[in-house]
Formats: C-alpha cells, sequence, structure tokens
C-alpha cells in the first residue's frame, strides 16, 4: 500500500469512527460523517439516474431528431410526452403553479401501483398460498433418515406450514369471539406471528452485526495494521508518515472525548456550587 492509497484509507476509517462516535450522542465528528455520505450519496445517484435513466430512455430514443425542433422531427415524437410530464413535476417547487405536479403524479402513482398490485400479489399472496396446499409427503412424514425437523421437505414441516398459516389467519377473523377452540387456535397464530416477526427481526439485527464487524475487521487490517506496518508482509513503501496520520486522527477523537470529559466535570461542580 503507498501513501496516497494509506490517506484513503485513513478517510474511511475516520469516517467509520464519526459513525461510531453518534453512540455517545450528536457530535461535530458524526455530523462530517453524515453530510458526506449524503453529498456523496445524492450526486452519485443522479449521475447514476442521468445516464442509466434520461440518456437511454430519452435522449438516444429521439437522437434522430433536431433538438431546436423540440426533436418533433423525431421518428418517435411520442417520447416527449414523458419528458413533459417530467417537467411538470418541477413545478412543485412554485407555489403558483404547484397544482400542475399533480398530474404527472397521479399518472406516476397511478401506473406504479397497477405495476406493484400484481407482482406483490404474486409473491406475498399467491406463493405462500401455493406453500400451504403441498400435498403431504406421507412416506417422509419425519424427515429423511429418521426424526428430522430441519427437513422442509418432510410431510411434518408440510403440515407445520399449513396449520401455522390458517392459525394466523384466524387471529384475524374479528367477526368470532376469540373464546374456546377458535380462542386456543386463535393464540396459537399469535405465537405464530411473534415467531415470524421474531425470526425477521434477528435477521436484520445479524446483518447490522455482521456489516459491524466488517467495519472493524477494515480498521484493524486495512488501517491499523498497515499504520505500523504489523501486516504480514512487509510494506515496501510504509514510512513514518503512515503513523503520523494514524496519531493525528486519534487524537482528534481523544482530545474531544477529553474536552466532553473537562465540560462534563465543569457541569457538574457548577451544579454542585
Amino acid at each position: 500500500m503507498d501513501f496516497g492509497t494509506f490517506l484513503w484509507t485513513s478517510l474511511a476509517a475516520f469516517l467509520t469512527l464519526g459513525t461510531f462516535s453518534f453512540l455517545y450522542k450528536d457530535n461535530p465528528f458524526y455530523k462530517i460523517a453524515e453530510h458526506l455520505v449524503t453529498g456523496v450519496a445524492t450526486g452519485y445517484f443522479l449521475i447514476i439516474l442521468w445516464h442509466n435513466g434520461l440518456v437511454p430512455n430519452l435522449f438516444q430514443r429521439l437522437e434522430d431528431g433536431n433538438w431546436y425542433l423540440l426533436w418533433l422531427d423525431s421518428s418517435r415524437p411520442l417520447y416527449l410526452i414523458p419528458a413533459i410530464l417530467g417537467v411538470m413535476m418541477w413545478t412543485r417547487f412554485s407555489k403558483t403553479w404547484s397544482w400542475v405536479s399533480r398530474w404527472p403524479m397521479a399518472l406516476y402513482i397511478g401506473i406504479s401501483a397497477g405495476v406493484a398490485v400484481p407482482v406483490e400479489m404474486s409473491a406475498r399472496v399467491n406463493k405462500q398460498l401455493y406453500a400451504t396446499m403441498v400435498a403431504i409427503d406421507w412416506n417422509n412424514f419425519f424427515g429423511h433418515g429418521g426424526f428430522n425437523l430441519l427437513d422442509t421437505t418432510s410431510g411434518l414441516s408440510q403440515v407445520l406450514i399449513f396449520v401455522g398459516a390458517m392459525s394466523a389467519l384466524i387471529y384475524f377473523f374479528f367477526s368470532k369471539a376469540h373464546t374456546g377452540v377458535f380462542g386456543g387456535v386463535a393464540t396459537f397464530g399469535i405465537w405464530v406471528l411473534m415467531i415470524g416477526f421474531g425470526a425477521s427481526f434477528g435477521f436484520t439485527v445479524m446483518a447490522r452485526i455482521s456489516l459491524f464487524i466488517n467495519r472493524l475487521q477494515f480498521i484493524d487490517d486495512n488501517w491499523v495494521q498497515n499504520a505500523f506496518n504489523t501486516v504480514r508482509e512487509p510494506n515496501p513503501n510504509w514510512s513514518g508518515w503512515f503513523q503520523a496520520v494514524f496519531w493525528v486522527i486519534m487524537v482528534l477523537f481523544i482530545g474531544y472525548a477529553v474536552k466532553e470529559f473537562v465540560d462534563y466535570r465543569k457541569r457538574v461542580r457548577s451544579q454542585t456550587a
């Protein structure tokens, strides 16, 4: 790793530590990281939308026309209609003409809903219903090789899916009091829902923890070890400047922590005086 690459690595480490510092409280380091990420992400996605959206879907489709004729002489002038609708959305920033933006917004929401509803019905409703209609494999009821609850193709797993889905649906049936056997099935439906929510939440937490571990490994493997040249293979480009950059960043965070501690002691003394 050369010194230029180490500077970019140090910037990434600084932003990582700055983001983690929010665990203490909102502070200047976190604000720098937050504003930088927001600005870079906005600029990045703006360029992506321009080159992957407007250029191929509008300009390239009208390239056989002339801009000074507003591309009306193009072989596909109908593509000017969505372009005009897109321009109409910008009237949202005008108090006088903001009502114009309602027309393209209504078309956009209507088309998006029309496209999304069948997709969501297929992915979240139909496929879930199909999973409860699978024929039970009585020959492999307890799983291959004996009693195996982890075998998702076993007849027992298929029965549990069916019973769990029906119980969860019965819990949301409020036209009958949840008493007796019906209430017991509804209670089992609550357990099924809680297991599902817990598994989903646990998966989300583990994904975030894996990201956290990845950042810690990045700081240790790519920054600290290169700063002190403790990597397995010695760095021929290493110099004392690597450590200097490392300690400059660490002094910033340590100095801020000391300042916060001194300010805290002053507040305590002023309150007890």
